[in-house]
């Protein structure tokens, strides 16, 4: 779902067809979504989601997503204009349903609900069950942030079991991403968001249409062996076939050995059990998230007016280490994405040349034809 583990800055695309202007990016996406049944204001928040995704340099969250939601709404496994509903509530729990409705809709719906209890309880947590692809969990800790919130999000993907825990080599959790947001007055949040595996599932996917190549040893094999090459997913692909993680035999690394493989655990246990999404699984008849959310107020914890001071002396401190390299720097987490939007705002959005074509595809298969 989410992650920064490798800088965005390192996640262009190799071979690039073209760079899209964002602007005319979101246009395209937004009729695509238009055309296969969503609202033009479902349609306008899927497509400014995914394209900031792409602008801050998680291409794997991003537009390469299009076609298998415009395929999961085709198929009903993803419902258009669906708002969350209430399983319980109190005055600072709330555990919702998405209904399989578009997780660029029912994601804010959910996070708007956790703010305005965290506003007046100080604290607050949120259970998400059920939500589509939520895309890139950082929004939500944005959203949060921009709120003068705190929040801590942990995620699973039900019916995606790509991941292998440490010590073996079967799938058996899915990337379960983590996200937390933090506030800083007059700056940017700060915001970290990662997937627990080595790299998201929509990296391979990237990879596997031509986009940046994996790290070494992101993938590990069915008999063992360390990979980058995508085909351990989703074994060969080529034009005929799309990318099905069903075609291979290996499976995606956890991150950090035993530590990323029982974070990822803890997001299945937390996300999946006690949300009631379910831990993800081989017989789930669809793939859909489940997220479960803690949102703290800085105003109820800041008494004494010493948060914004000393979030500001630490953050100052963390950045003077030395670099490890010369011309280098110490970057707070979301910096890097801030660089690059600005970068692709200017330069515009770049593509590969199959990512492009499966988009255009998937756009002519509800009658839009991309920009000139």
């Amino acid at each position: 779902m989410a992650d920064t583990e490798s800088p965005p800055s390192a996640l262009a695309p190799e071979g690039a067809l073209m760079n899209i202007r964002a602007n005319d990016l979101r246009a395209f996406v937004k009729a695509i979504f238009v055309g296969v049944g969503c609202s033009e204001a479902e349609s306008g928040r899927i497509a400014q989601h995914l394209v900031e995704a792409n602008l801050v340099g998680h291409d794997s969250h991003g537009v390469i997503r299009v076609p298998r939601y415009v395929t999961w709404l085709q198929e009903g496994k993803l419902k258009a204009d669906q708002d969350v509903s209430v399983v319980f509530e109190n005055d600072a729990m709330l555990v919702l349903d998405g209904n399989f409705g578009m997780g660029q809709t029912v994601g804010p719906q959910a996070v708007s609900r956790g703010i305005e209890k965290a506003a007046d309880s100080g604290v607050a947590i949120v259970a998400l069950r059920h939500a589509g692809h939520l895309g890139r969990i950082g929004d939500w800790a944005i959203q949060a942030a921009e709120a003068g919130q705190v929040s801590v999000h942990f995620v699973n993907v039900a019916g995606s079991v790509l991941v292998a825990p440490f010590g073996g080599v079967e799938r058996r959790m899915s990337t379960a991403p983590v996200a937390i947001g933090m506030p800083v007055p007059d700056a940017p949040p700060v915001i970290l968001d990662f997937a627990t595996s080595v790299v998201a599932e929509g990296k391979v996917l990237v990879a596997s249409k031509g986009g940046a190549t994996l790290p070494d040893g992101a993938l590990i094999t069915g008999d063992g062996k360390l990979s980058s090459d995508p085909a351990t997913l989703y074994g060969d692909v080529d034009a005929t076939r799309s990318a099905d993680v069903r075609g291979g035999d290996g499976a995606i690394r956890a991150m950090g050995d035993h530590k990323g493989s029982g974070l990822a655990l803890m997001c299945e246990l937390l996300a999946g059990a006690l949300a009631g999404s379910g831990c993800t699984s081989f017989d789930a008849p669809r793939i859909y998230n489940g997220m479960l959310s803690i949102y703290m107020s800085t105003d109820h914890f800041d008494t004494g007016n010493h948060f914004a001071p000393e979030l500001k002396r630490y953050l100052d401190f963390f950045r003077s280490a030395k670099p490890a390299e010369s011309g280098g720097e110490v970057l707070l987490p979301g910096e890097p994405e801030e660089r690059r939007k600005k970068t692709r705002l200017a330069e515009g959005v770049p593509l590969a040349d199959d990512a492009w074509g499966a988009i255009v595809e998937a756009g002519a298969s509800v009658g839009v034809t991309p920009p000139s």
